[in-house]
Protein backbone atom coordinates (compact mmCIF):
# COMPACT_ATOMS: atom_id res chain seq x y z
CA UNK A 1 0.00 0.00 0.00
CA UNK A 2 1.06 3.75 -0.27
CA UNK A 3 0.90 4.37 3.13
CA UNK A 4 3.51 1.61 3.61
CA UNK A 5 1.87 -1.06 5.20
CA UNK A 6 1.87 -4.94 3.31
CA UNK A 7 -1.24 -6.66 3.48
CA UNK A 8 -1.40 -10.27 3.44
CA UNK A 9 -4.58 -10.79 1.13
CA UNK A 10 -5.37 -14.59 2.98
CA UNK A 11 -5.13 -13.37 6.24
CA UNK A 12 -5.61 -9.31 6.61
CA UNK A 13 -4.38 -8.19 9.76
CA UNK A 14 -6.75 -5.00 10.98
CA UNK A 15 -3.35 -3.29 12.26
CA UNK A 16 -2.16 -2.99 8.13
CA UNK A 17 -5.30 -1.19 7.07
CA UNK A 18 -5.10 2.92 6.68
CA UNK A 19 -8.45 4.86 6.13
CA UNK A 20 -5.98 6.39 3.48
CA UNK A 21 -5.19 3.76 1.26
CA UNK A 22 -8.68 2.74 1.36
CA UNK A 23 -9.56 6.45 0.12
CA UNK A 24 -7.06 6.11 -2.56
CA UNK A 25 -7.77 2.72 -3.80
CA UNK A 26 -11.46 3.43 -3.68
CA UNK A 27 -11.07 6.71 -5.56
CA UNK A 28 -8.96 5.27 -8.45
CA UNK A 29 -11.81 2.27 -8.58
CA UNK A 30 -13.98 3.03 -11.64
CA UNK A 31 -17.58 1.52 -10.87
CA UNK A 32 -19.13 -0.05 -13.94
CA UNK A 33 -15.78 -0.60 -14.97
CA UNK A 34 -15.64 2.54 -16.13
CA UNK A 35 -18.33 2.56 -18.78
CA UNK A 36 -19.79 5.83 -17.96
CA UNK A 37 -20.38 9.23 -19.45
CA UNK A 38 -18.51 12.07 -18.59
CA UNK A 39 -14.52 13.22 -18.54
CA UNK A 40 -14.09 11.01 -14.96
CA UNK A 41 -15.63 7.77 -14.20
CA UNK A 42 -17.65 7.03 -10.79
CA UNK A 43 -15.54 5.57 -8.47
CA UNK A 44 -16.24 3.46 -5.97
CA UNK A 45 -15.31 6.29 -3.10
CA UNK A 46 -18.00 8.49 -4.32
CA UNK A 47 -20.49 5.95 -4.69
CA UNK A 48 -19.81 4.97 -1.32
CA UNK A 49 -20.68 8.19 0.26
CA UNK A 50 -23.98 8.18 -1.84
CA UNK A 51 -25.07 4.76 -0.28
CA UNK A 52 -24.11 5.87 2.86
CA UNK A 53 -26.54 9.23 2.58
CA UNK A 54 -28.85 6.80 1.43
CA UNK A 55 -28.71 4.55 4.28
CA UNK A 56 -29.06 7.65 6.31
CA UNK A 57 -32.11 9.00 4.54
CA UNK A 58 -34.17 5.15 4.53
CA UNK A 59 -33.17 4.98 8.25
CA UNK A 60 -32.76 8.08 10.25
CA UNK A 61 -32.91 6.31 13.56
CA UNK A 62 -29.31 4.71 12.94
CA UNK A 63 -26.16 5.86 14.44
CA UNK A 64 -22.87 6.47 13.44
CA UNK A 65 -21.29 3.30 13.57
CA UNK A 66 -24.26 2.04 11.27
CA UNK A 67 -23.61 5.01 8.88
CA UNK A 68 -20.08 3.81 8.80
CA UNK A 69 -20.43 0.52 7.84
CA UNK A 70 -22.40 1.58 5.09
CA UNK A 71 -19.76 3.99 3.94
CA UNK A 72 -16.77 1.22 3.85
CA UNK A 73 -19.87 -1.35 2.42
CA UNK A 74 -16.92 -2.00 -0.65
CA UNK A 75 -13.92 -1.09 1.00
CA UNK A 76 -12.34 -4.28 0.00
CA UNK A 77 -12.49 -3.00 -3.49
CA UNK A 78 -9.30 -0.57 -2.42
CA UNK A 79 -7.18 -4.08 -3.18
CA UNK A 80 -9.01 -6.46 -4.95
CA UNK A 81 -11.01 -3.85 -7.62
CA UNK A 82 -14.91 -3.95 -7.93
CA UNK A 83 -16.42 -6.83 -10.33
CA UNK A 84 -19.57 -7.34 -11.55
CA UNK A 85 -22.12 -9.78 -9.58
CA UNK A 86 -22.21 -12.03 -12.25
CA UNK A 87 -18.45 -12.24 -12.78
CA UNK A 88 -18.02 -12.75 -8.02
CA UNK A 89 -20.64 -15.77 -8.98
CA UNK A 90 -18.40 -17.29 -11.38
CA UNK A 91 -15.55 -17.08 -9.44
CA UNK A 92 -17.20 -18.22 -6.53
CA UNK A 93 -16.51 -19.21 -2.64
CA UNK A 94 -13.08 -18.02 -2.13
CA UNK A 95 -13.52 -14.94 -4.36
CA UNK A 96 -16.31 -14.04 -1.40
CA UNK A 97 -13.83 -15.37 1.28
CA UNK A 98 -11.02 -12.92 0.48
CA UNK A 99 -13.11 -10.38 0.73
CA UNK A 100 -15.04 -11.07 3.27
CA UNK A 101 -11.94 -11.12 5.62
CA UNK A 102 -11.32 -8.11 4.05
CA UNK A 103 -14.37 -6.52 5.05
CA UNK A 104 -14.13 -7.96 8.41
CA UNK A 105 -10.45 -6.75 9.06
CA UNK A 106 -11.37 -3.00 8.14
CA UNK A 107 -14.64 -3.49 10.61
CA UNK A 108 -12.29 -4.11 13.62
CA UNK A 109 -9.74 -1.80 12.65
CA UNK A 110 -12.40 1.05 12.94
CA UNK A 111 -14.15 -0.09 15.59
CA UNK A 112 -17.35 -1.71 13.87
CA UNK A 113 -18.78 -4.66 13.97
CA UNK A 114 -16.72 -7.23 12.46
CA UNK A 115 -20.20 -8.92 10.40
CA UNK A 116 -22.84 -6.73 9.57
CA UNK A 117 -25.61 -7.44 10.92
CA UNK A 118 -28.99 -9.15 8.90
CA UNK A 119 -31.37 -5.96 8.87
CA UNK A 120 -28.50 -3.46 8.34
CA UNK A 121 -27.08 -5.51 5.51
CA UNK A 122 -30.85 -5.46 3.93
CA UNK A 123 -30.87 -1.44 4.12
CA UNK A 124 -27.42 -1.22 2.82
CA UNK A 125 -28.34 -3.58 -0.45
CA UNK A 126 -31.43 -1.34 -1.16
CA UNK A 127 -29.34 1.96 -0.74
CA UNK A 128 -26.49 0.36 -2.68
CA UNK A 129 -29.44 -0.37 -5.31
CA UNK A 130 -30.95 2.89 -5.21
CA UNK A 131 -27.35 4.54 -6.24
CA UNK A 132 -26.78 1.65 -9.13
CA UNK A 133 -30.22 2.78 -10.38
CA UNK A 134 -29.36 6.55 -10.63
CA UNK A 135 -25.60 5.23 -12.29
CA UNK A 136 -27.29 3.42 -14.62
CA UNK A 137 -29.65 6.27 -15.69
CA UNK A 138 -27.25 8.71 -15.61
CA UNK A 139 -24.05 7.55 -16.14
CA UNK A 140 -24.01 4.00 -18.10
CA UNK A 141 -26.83 4.68 -20.77
CA UNK A 142 -29.76 2.07 -18.84
CA UNK A 143 -33.11 3.58 -19.78
CA UNK A 144 -35.61 4.04 -16.35
CA UNK A 145 -37.51 0.93 -17.42
CA UNK A 146 -34.07 -0.68 -17.27
CA UNK A 147 -32.46 -0.22 -14.88
CA UNK A 148 -35.88 -0.81 -12.83
CA UNK A 149 -35.61 -3.98 -14.26
CA UNK A 150 -31.79 -4.75 -12.47
CA UNK A 151 -32.17 -2.21 -9.46
CA UNK A 152 -35.95 -2.01 -8.70
CA UNK A 153 -36.92 1.53 -8.60
CA UNK A 154 -35.62 4.20 -6.56
CA UNK A 155 -38.12 5.92 -3.84
CA UNK A 156 -41.07 8.06 -4.90
CA UNK A 157 -39.78 11.72 -5.20
CA UNK A 158 -35.71 11.38 -4.54
CA UNK A 159 -34.03 14.06 -6.53
CA UNK A 160 -30.70 12.94 -7.43
CA UNK A 161 -27.67 14.39 -9.17
CA UNK A 162 -24.59 12.09 -9.94
CA UNK A 163 -21.38 14.03 -11.31
CA UNK A 164 -18.15 11.66 -11.37
CA UNK A 165 -15.25 13.55 -9.61
CA UNK A 166 -11.90 13.72 -9.92
CA UNK A 167 -10.06 10.97 -8.10
CA UNK A 168 -8.30 13.19 -5.95
CA UNK A 169 -11.84 14.99 -5.33
CA UNK A 170 -13.51 11.78 -4.77
CA UNK A 171 -10.59 10.61 -2.54
CA UNK A 172 -11.25 14.07 -0.07
CA UNK A 173 -15.23 13.22 -0.39
CA UNK A 174 -14.67 9.92 1.26
CA UNK A 175 -11.93 10.90 3.47
CA UNK A 176 -14.01 14.28 4.78
CA UNK A 177 -17.18 12.00 5.55
CA UNK A 178 -15.29 9.45 7.18
CA UNK A 179 -13.53 11.91 9.31
CA UNK A 180 -17.29 12.97 9.87
CA UNK A 181 -18.95 10.13 10.91
CA UNK A 182 -15.95 8.77 13.28
CA UNK A 183 -16.51 12.39 15.35
CA UNK A 184 -19.83 11.30 15.68
CA UNK A 185 -19.08 7.90 16.76
CA UNK A 186 -15.83 9.00 19.12
CA UNK A 187 -19.09 11.81 20.92
CA UNK A 188 -21.39 8.93 21.17
CA UNK A 189 -19.06 6.57 23.08
CA UNK A 190 -18.13 8.94 25.29
CA UNK A 191 -21.90 10.12 25.78
CA UNK A 192 -22.29 6.18 27.24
Amino acid sequence: MLSGRRLDLAHPSPMDIEIEDIAHGLARVARWNGQTRGEHAFSVAEHSVVVERFVRKLEPSLGAAEWMTALLHDSPEYVIGDMISPFKALLGESYKGVEARLQEAVHIRFGIRATTPAALKKIIKRADNICAWYEAVQLAGFTQAEATGFFGEPPEGWRVKLTPLPPTEAQALFLKRFTEIQAVMAAQESAR
